[in-house]
């Protein structure tokens, strides 16, 4: 009756507003009030929710235990390379290193020094253990490096070694039953020693160091510093850091690494200590009423672990102490990454499946490629 009244009177009526229409006109009237809660909404993809903001205690720090009970059950593995000639000490640096007879030489019963024909590649492990935390650590020496007149390719057999246990890695990775724990024979570090001349590199130094610091991670050290006054060790660090540079040769901690800026701040003040003048020795001296790790002379006693003395300290503290699990990182995320995409790449150029015999074929013809370049 109203509505044919309102007609009649010549009335226009709004019809009725729908109720979804009328919410989202209620809704754009609203008032919007920052929440000061750290509660995400449908923009957020991420929110920071502080001690100050929990409730109470919900135990999220016990990761850090239960990661220490893993690691002190399992262990873990480290693997370290030592390259020089023979007569620079390798050994009792090593065994100086971790402070027990750990060195192909040391552990080896009648051993005979002889310089080899050729380079051969030779390992030892052994299980260290220390307040619970077990280390399964390898030893890799390479007896004859350097020790020829013609040293031509003599880097060769370890630029194999190095990609065969990239392969072997990746083998380990590519099976269908994989195996829980992937045994890790891959070299996280390369000890470079070099000799105390005071000149610049020698050009087996050189190209050794450009072609190595493209797979694994190098520390260079002046072998028997002692050898050397302080003056004569600052000035043939200063030459060997400028050849590294001229020459575009890339030793751990590279700066492209730096995760942060406290890691540039520190990974800064080991570069500046690069290369490291040390001293190896395994005997025990008293200096002062206590026993230290020393070289006796005419002139007195080298402490090696007095950082007044030599730089051994420096280079321990890099190695175990501070940069360790980097160092196997490294190894892992940046070296055998990259091994791995070329492979990956060239069987995938070639249209091969990755089989076993594949991949054995192709590390042989790839290390035969790189020994001719």
């Amino acid at each position: 009756m109203r509505e044919d009244t309102a007609q009649e009177q010549g009335l226009d009526l709004e019809p009725p507003v729908p109720m979804e229409e009328e919410k989202e006109v209620m809704e754009e009237m609203e008032v919007e009030i920052e929440d000061p809660l750290p509660c995400l909404s449908e923009t957020d993809t991420q929110g920071i929710i502080k001690g100050r903001d929990l409730f109470g205690y919900v135990g999220i720090e016990a990761v850090l235990d239960q990661m220490r009970r893993k690691t002190m059950k399992a262990g873990f593995e480290f693997n370290i390379m030592v390259v020089g000639q023979s007569g620079l000490g390798k050994s009792t640096l090593v065994n100086t290193l971790f402070k027990s007879k750990v060195s192909r030489k040391s552990c080896t019963p009648n051993y005979e020094e002889k310089i080899s024909k050729t380079v051969h590649l030779q390992s030892v492990s052994h299980i260290i253990e220390e307040k619970g935390v077990k280390m399964k650590l390898t030893v890799i020496d390479t007896p004859g490096f350097g020790d020829q007149i013609n040293n031509e390719n003599c880097w060769e057999p370890i630029v194999k070694y190095v990609n065969e246990q990239y392969e072997k890695y990746l083998k380990e990775e590519l099976n269908v039953n994989r195996k829980r724990r992937i045994p890790d024979s891959r070299v996280h570090c390369c000890v470079y020693f070099l000799p105390a001349t005071g000149h610049w590199l020698r050009p087996i130094d050189v190209e050794f160091m450009r072609r190595l610091g493209k797979i694994v991670s190098i520390v260079p050290v002046i072998a028997k510093a002692d050898t050397l006054t302080l003056e004569e060790r600052l000035e043939f660090k200063q030459r060997i850091r400028q050849d590294l540079q001229a020459n575009g040769i890339r030793v751990y901690p590279q700066k492209e690494y730096d995760e942060d800026a406290e890691d540039r701040i520190l990974n800064d003040k080991i570069r500046e200590n690069i290369p490291f003048a040390v001293v190896g020795t395994d005997k025990e001296h008293q200096v002062n009423g206590n026993k230290v790790l020393g070289r006796k002379t005419k002139w007195g006693i080298i402490e090696v672990e007095n950082v007044a003395h030599c730089e051994f300290a420096h280079l321990r503290d890099l190695l175990i102490r501070s940069h360790l699990q980097d160092l196997k990182d490294v190894t892992h995320n940046i070296h055998y990454e990259t091994y791995r995409v070329k492979r990956l790449n060239e069987s995938n150029a070639n249209g091969l499946a990755l089989s076993p015999l594949t991949l054995e074929n192709g590390t042989l013809e790839k290390s035969e490629a790189e020994s001719h370049l």
